[in-house]
């Protein structure tokens, strides 16, 4: 099995887990409710996708 010669910096170790950050989720606007939600998703307030009704709620 190999084992590393030298011990690995921290700034080497930092370097490679600068890209593991959490990212925040996009949000849009429905056109329906004006709530926020996830794009190419059906509104989970109102039910909504593209001006139709997906989702039943019992919101009217």
């Amino acid at each position: 099995m190999a084992v590393p010669k030298r011990k690995h910096s921290k700034s080497r170790r930092n370097k490679r887990r600068a890209h593991q950050a959490l990212k925040t989720p996009s949000l849009s606007l429905c056109s329906q409710c004006n709530e926020p939600k996830l794009p190419h998703r059906a509104c989970p307030h109102c039910g909504f996708y593209r001006g139709r009704e997906i989702i039943e709620t019992g919101e009217k």
